[in-house]
């Protein structure tokens, strides 16, 4: 199983099928992911956390891998998901991206980057153009 095959496996099993077991299977104990919280590295124990409270929130979620690139031992994967708001049915679509650094078959470091903004503006926690209604210099309530 290639990477991209492994980061596949892994999305599908956790977020889809909701084994939260499967979270450490693919990073190393010492592994920690930074862009999921601001300023803040986070460990498998962690995404465990972040992966439950995620999925308490949609129902009926989607990945696509839209594009990899694999260099030495790294990967780099452009992402996209869809799912629907738990509360309202109503659909949403994020794309994301992610970098990540395999050492023995797991990751030993990532870097993500998902826009969680259009993710709250469409979970109706955010007003809607708020990247927008930010760069004017109106604060956001």
């Amino acid at each position: 199983m290639n990477r991209t095959q492994q980061l596949e496996d892994w999305y599908r099993r956790v977020y889809l099928q909701g084994e939260l077991d499967a979270v450490e299977t693919l990073f190393t104990d010492s592994t920690r992911a930074q862009g999921l919280m601001a300023d803040a590295q986070v460990g498998p124990k962690d995404i465990r956390v972040f992966a439950m409270a995620l999925m308490h929130l949609v129902a009926a979620p989607h990945f696509r891998i839209v594009k990899t690139v694999e260099a030495g031992d790294w990967l780099a994967a452009l992402i996209e998901t869809e799912a629907i708001r738990a509360d309202t049915g109503q659909p949403i679509r994020v794309t994301g991206q992610l970098m990540a650094r395999f050492q023995d078959g797991r990751i030993a470091e990532a870097y993500n980057n998902f826009d969680f903004l259009t993710f709250f503006e469409q979970m109706g926690l955010l007003p809607e153009q708020s990247l927008a209604l930010g760069m004017t210099g109106q604060k956001i309530a």
